[in-house]
């Protein structure tokens, strides 16, 4: 049975197992639907002209995990920011792993999706914001579909959260090849601040597709700094589709470090509904071997006085495949907007490929858009400097990567996540930094 078949079909069991009198349940009624018309996307549809999900889709993932194992915190230490003093949400195949976590409701509501669903206190914000700005694509639809399980974080009116929140997903293995459809609901009020570190995390070879799901709403004046880490092992293949939704004066930035993973998409979704607004992606892509990244983007400058600000550095080695297609749109009412896109590439390899595709769609006069893309090697005279100075060719290549990628991590404003995202980037370039910062 092929992969779309057996989720619709599995569909059926999964309504048995949830609340039917769920706010959301028409909701998935109509996402499974939608999934059934429309499918998995293709190469014939220009979003995934460069990504074929064909070799993904051929393997027999599980859709319900049978066993959920337990993990101790001594095997999955490592993959946390444990240096810090943090909220944690995380979960073993799909499932809640309260011993490793640490949630809260003291003011703020840092907990499950899975509560936020059936508890009726949470229904005025599901009512609200669930479902909302995600599109209705197929593997979105899917994702609605099966929604059950994932981080709902939600920050009141001037409440500035004093530690990050980490949400982490760690798959064990126990299921031959597994599937996973976390869903996360972040709401932001009005002058709130959050800091979020995400990451999806493979412990053993078994494959695994994981079709995430996460909006965000960021209110007036409200600050969301978000953290995407993905350095999967080389079985595990992710799709993170994230939507973010801004008001008057707000501020929203995504940083997304890629380095690992069989294939991963990255759709990332901007929509400014008011005025003076600030959005920021910026990205690093280190990747060999027969590694895909694919990072699709959208701004959608709705209103005037606004900023977005792109920046997507590549490092591609081996057979691996880079993919870059940013989208920002400007309508006719947003004038003053400040639009900034930049897309640069290094091909250490001669059968690296890097497929990159900037757009502008600008309907208004007064504006100031800029977009851009290089696809080039290493600076020769700066090598020849470094070496001219005794540091030896191995160590010269690595430091001029690590300051090809230095814009993007200046940015970042958590100490030691720019210090673990530092010793990643090191390793991948097999080179030791020989600085802290």
């Amino acid at each position: 049975m092929e992969l779309k078949e057996k989720l619709i079909s599995s569909f059926m069991a999964f309504e048995n197992t949830v609340n039917v009198d769920s706010p959301i349940h028409d909701i998935r009624i109509n996402a499974i639907k939608r999934f059934e018309t429309q499918g998995f996307p293709t190469k014939k549809q220009e979003a995934w002209k460069y990504t074929s999900l064909n070799s993904v889709l051929k393997t027999d993932f599980s859709v319900f995990p049978k066993d959920i194992e337990a993990l101790d915190y001594k095997t999955v230490k490592k993959y946390l920011i444990d240096e810090i003093d943090s909220y944690k949400i995380v979960f073993v195949d799909g499932q809640y792993a309260s011993h490793l976590s640490e949630t809260t409701h003291d003011d703020i509501d840092v907990c499950l999706m899975s509560s936020a669903l059936t508890k009726a206190k949470y229904k005025p914000v599901i009512d609200n914001y669930f479902n909302k700005i995600a599109t209705t694509d197929g593997l979105t639809s899917l994702n609605t579909a099966f929604s059950a399980e994932g981080a709902y974080i939600y920050i009141p009116r001037h409440k500035a959260i004093k530690k990050p929140i980490q949400i982490v997903h760690f798959s064990t293995g126990n299921e031959a090849a597994l599937m996973l459809q976390p869903r996360n609901l972040i709401v932001v009020e009005e002058n709130a601040y959050v800091q979020v570190i995400e990451r999806h995390q493979s412990l053993t070879d078994n494959p695994t597709l994981t079709n995430s799901v996460t909006e965000i709403f960021a209110d007036k004046r409200a600050i969301v700094d978000y953290y995407k880490i993905q350095n999967d092992k080389q079985s595990a293949t992710l799709i993170d589709n994230t939507f973010i939704n801004q008001k008057n004066d707000s501020n929203a930035k995504v940083h997304t470090f890629s380095f690992g993973g069989k294939l991963t998409r990255n759709n990332l979704n901007f929509y400014q509904n008011g005025e003076h607004i600030d959005s920021t992606m910026k990205g690093v892509t280190i990747i060999g071997d027969k590694q895909h990244v694919d990072h699709n983007t959208l701004v959608h400058h709705i209103e005037p006085n606004c900023e977005s600000h792109q920046d997507y550095k590549g490092i591609f080695d081996e057979n691996s495949t880079g993919v870059f297609n940013g989208k920002v749109v400007v309508e006719k009412e947003a004038q003053k907007t400040n639009a900034f896109q930049a897309n640069n590439n290094i091909l250490i390899n001669d059968k690296a490929t890097i497929n990159t595709k900037p757009q502008l769609e600008i309907f208004a006069d007064d504006v100031r858009c800029s977009h851009g893309c290089t696809i080039g090697q290493l600076d020769e005279s700066a090598l020849f400097y470094l070496r001219s100075r005794g540091i030896p060719e191995k160590e010269a290549r690595g430091l001029l990567m690590y300051a090809f990628s230095n814009t993007v991590l200046d940015s970042v404003k958590i100490p030691e996540l720019k210090n673990r995202i530092t010793k990643i980037i090191a390793n991948k370039l097999g080179v030791n930094i020989g600085f802290d910062l």
